[in-house]
């Protein structure tokens, strides 16, 4: 005569025929960010159209807008680009987000890209004594790489006044879009600790990036708002063989064990699906992977998040929050590309625009599959 299965190994046996519960979409991958450049004033209606048909229906919940000087800032009117958004624009914006269940992060970058190329931005433009390197004028220059290699100019994170201005700025383009976080960038910061610099002369680099992290998180606290940045100054050039622009060469990397742990770390890698989204999650840190222009890259990475999500401890698991596409045209070039011409026929795929449509094509599976 057969003996009866213990208990235990009924309850096993039965466990084993139960279907699993299925997932969903925001426990497979919590963040699904898209970021580009804020469109111009002209552009407005059609990037809400955007949010509407394509950002929406593809369950896209963050939306990071570079706005740099594009606003028509009360508190700092000289620091406006020509034609710059209203706060009218902004709480439209903002409002085709909230139907549409989509966090609005607005972007200006601070620290680094205070200018691009032969021509210096509005911020170091109208407060030149914020400059790390003033001896470096980008208007003596008529393309580049320039003379000395300047690739673009930061601010001097120790100079006793810049954070009165950037301050403003942050605050009030927070209020402008209505948002609980901000995006400081911070990528590229390839002048820093400079000799000619009298505040920062001889300094830690890696301390002197963390600080103003720190400053910016610290102030953002204060209102009860995140902060997020660029990654690429956080990772070690030399030992990962990443080289000088997706990490750092110039010893600002050891900055990632210093700055507060609930910044969240945009990785961003364009070439290859790079694998460090687990070192910063291993280091406390959360950290949405971000691609460009390649398709089959940057589902990879979308992939591969998802991946290490489901193998990663709940600790781990819990800091790989998701994937942020990005897009390094203009809205009006991207938005023209993406619905092609009046004609009907496709546009010019520019460089994000393909893998644009692969994500969030990627985006929908996952939901129909979750």
């Amino acid at each position: 005569m057969k003996r009866p299965l213990a208990p235990s190994l009924l309850l096993l046996a039965a466990l084993l025929y139960l279907p699993a519960r299925a997932q969903t979409l925001d426990e497979i991958l919590p963040i699904r960010g898209f970021a580009i450049e804020a469109p111009s004033v002209r552009e407005v209606d059609a990037f809400i159209r955007f949010i509407d048909e394509e950002l929406a229906p593809s369950h896209v919940n963050l939306l990071v807008l570079r706005v740099d000087w594009n606003y028509a800032y009360e508190s700092h009117p000289e620091l406006r680009d020509p034609d710059p958004l209203t706060r009218a624009d902004a709480a439209k914006l903002a409002d085709a987000c909230e139907r549409s269940g989509i966090r609005l992060v607005p972007q200006v970058n601070l620290l680094g890209h205070q200018s691009w190329a032969t021509q210096t931005h509005a911020l170091l433009r109208e407060y030149p004594q914020f400059d790390e390197t003033p001896s470096v004028r980008t208007e003596d220059y008529t393309s580049w790489p320039n003379p000395q290699g300047l690739y673009c100019k930061s601010y001097c994170p120790l100079h006793p006044d810049v954070h009165r201005v950037v301050f403003d700025v942050v605050d009030e383009v927070c209020e402008a879009f209505r948002a609980d976080a901000f995006h400081a960038g911070m990528d590229e910061v390839f002048y820093i600790g400079e000799d000619e610099c009298p505040r920062c002369k001889g300094k830690d680099r890696s301390e002197l990036f963390a600080g103003e992290v720190k400053a910016i998180h610290d102030h953002l606290a204060e209102s009860g708002r995140d902060l997020m940045i660029w990654g690429d100054r956080l990772l070690d050039g030399q030992t990962t063989g990443l080289g000088e622009w997706e990490a750092s060469c110039n010893d600002t990397w050891r900055a990632v064990d210093m700055i507060p742990r609930d910044v969240l770390i945009c990785d961003w890698h364009y070439e290859r699906a790079e694998l460090s989204a687990v070192f910063f999650a291993m280091k406390g840190l959360g950290v949405v992977t971000c691609g460009y222009r390649d398709p089959e890259v940057s589902v990879s990475q979308v992939k591969d998040m998802v991946r290490f999500r489901s193998q990663a401890s709940r600790e781990t698991a819990g800091n790989l929050r998701g994937y942020i596409h990005t897009i390094w045209s203009g809205a009006g070039q991207f938005l023209q590309a993406y619905y092609g011409d009046s004609s009907g026929r496709a546009g010019r795929r520019d460089g994000g625009t393909a893998a644009a449509r692969a994500v969030l094509t990627y985006f929908r599976e996952l939901a129909g599959n979750s």
